[in-house]
């Protein structure tokens, strides 16, 4: 085998990133949350409006179409405030990103009810009992005004 060869095989492969984008849309001191069903992962959790970021698309645009898809509601890219982001070690690895909005247009509904059981708005200091660990977790450092974590590893 030639150096070349051995070095190739050597090195680690590049590990790809999955990107997570996730809504915290404030009124007041409240966040609405999404109790998940029929997802297959933590049905019955609450959680934020989140979605996978899609080739070609930035983070912004992706929180943007999330939440048009998922409660119908309309964000203009300049209300869209940048809170937190976390590796998390599922699923060998994803990049959560956490905005936070506090100006948009039209009421929130729930448009995806096969996947979603109902919305509701917490206190930001009383989060609701049954949340995926992760999303808990970065509400914590979101309240802290921590802008990094990891989870998982």
């Amino acid at each position: 085998m030639t150096t070349t060869a051995l070095d190739q095989q050597a090195k680690p492969q590049r590990h790809k990133v999955t990107g997570d984008v996730h809504l915290v849309l404030r009124r007041g001191d409240q966040v609405l949350y999404g109790q998940r069903q029929n997802t297959g992962f933590e049905d019955g959790a609450w959680h934020l409006p989140s979605g996978h970021l899609e080739a070609g698309e930035s983070v912004i645009a992706a929180l943007i179409r999330e939440a048009d898809e998922e409660i119908g509601v309309t964000i203009n890219p300049e209300d869209v405030h940048f809170s937190h982001i976390m590796h998390n070690s599922s699923s060998g690895g994803r990049m959560a990103f956490f905005f936070t909005v506090t100006n948009w247009q039209g009421e929130p509904t729930n448009r995806e009810p096969e996947k979603c059981s109902a919305l509701d708005w917490f206190a930001v200091a009383a989060l609701p009992d049954h949340m995926i660990a992760y999303c808990r977790e970065a509400m914590q450092h979101i309240a802290d005004q921590r802008t990094f974590s990891t989870f998982g590893w």
